[in-house]
């Protein structure tokens, strides 16, 4: 795996953290994570990629080393969040990028495909995203993204983390670490704790529909591929074969062994994704 260089820039009057991958490469991916997760997500697929494209890695407003949004009703929402997007591409001069986006960032990379980077993003690779979410699954990642817990050790958390996120698939224990390192915070009674902004979830009650996606949907004319977890709770069989029948027609590829969402660290995830952009 190639190495990254750690970037900030403000973006719509917030200062968002980025990994940067392979600067020296022509074209350029955008990798964006889930809700409760960091851009350090992607390390494994930006570090593959990075032999062929630049592959930028924001943190989220209200994630990782990104600022915190002082309007958490507001700006945590995928308008938002799209105009962040805008922003940051237009800071780093790109006239056009493929785009991967992971749960929410997936959902960051259908809004801000059908308006504000309309004709700029040139491939959409959604991983386990659509244009509607199950309710039950939007409802389980509520109840732990919403409260999320503390404890004493870096070990717990590590145990917490594994059990949550299980249906990522598999993982190695090194893995495991990376993940649990690059995503916890220290509170000021000395415990840890994953590193988002709880108020992230207040999205759901303020933007009730954000996830509602079909009429932006249905506008795309880029080529789709959409990865399911063959497990996912949050994207239904039925929205994924929807998704085939209408709108740009994506590309859907079952990925077994995984839930919400796969991790995208293993070489067959790789080649998919990579294959799907350099078509």
């Amino acid at each position: 795996m190639t190495s990254f260089t750690s970037r900030y820039l403000t973006c719509e009057g917030r200062e968002l953290h980025f990994t940067e991958w392979g600067a020296a490469q022509g074209e350029t991916v955008i990798a964006w994570h889930g809700l409760a997760r960091t851009g350090r997500d992607m390390d494994d697929i930006a570090g593959h990629l990075s032999a062929r494209y630049r592959v930028i890695c924001p943190d989220t407003i209200g994630r990782g080393l990104s600022q915190w949004s002082p309007e958490p009703e507001r700006e945590y929402c995928l308008s938002f969040y799209a105009a962040l997007a805008t922003s940051l591409v237009d800071q780093l001069g790109l006239a056009s990028v493929h785009w991967l986006g992971t749960s929410m960032g997936g959902a960051i990379g259908l809004r801000a495909a059908a308006t504000s980077l309309r004709g700029r993003i040139r491939r959409l690779v959604l991983n386990d995203i659509g244009p509607r979410l199950a309710p039950a699954a939007v409802q389980r990642i509520r109840s732990y993204a919403g409260h999320p817990p503390a404890f004493a050790t870096m070990g717990e958390l590590e145990a917490y983390f594994r059990t949550v996120y299980a249906p990522y698939g598999f993982l190695t224990d090194a893995q495991w670490r990376r993940l649990t390192e690059t995503s916890t915070r220290r509170l000021p009674d000395g415990r840890v704790t994953p590193h988002y902004d709880p108020a992230m979830v207040r999205q759901f009650e303020a933007h009730p529909t954000d996830y509602d996606q079909w009429e932006a949907w249905d506008t795309l004319d880029i080529p789709v591929l959409c990865l399911r977890g063959e497990n996912s709770d949050l994207l239904e069989p039925e929205v994924a074969e929807e998704m085939r029948r209408r709108g740009p027609r994506a590309q859907l590829v079952t990925i077994a062994g995984c839930g919400h969402a796969p991790a995208l660290n293993v070489a067959e995830h790789f080649e998919l994704v990579e294959g799907f952009f350099a078509a």
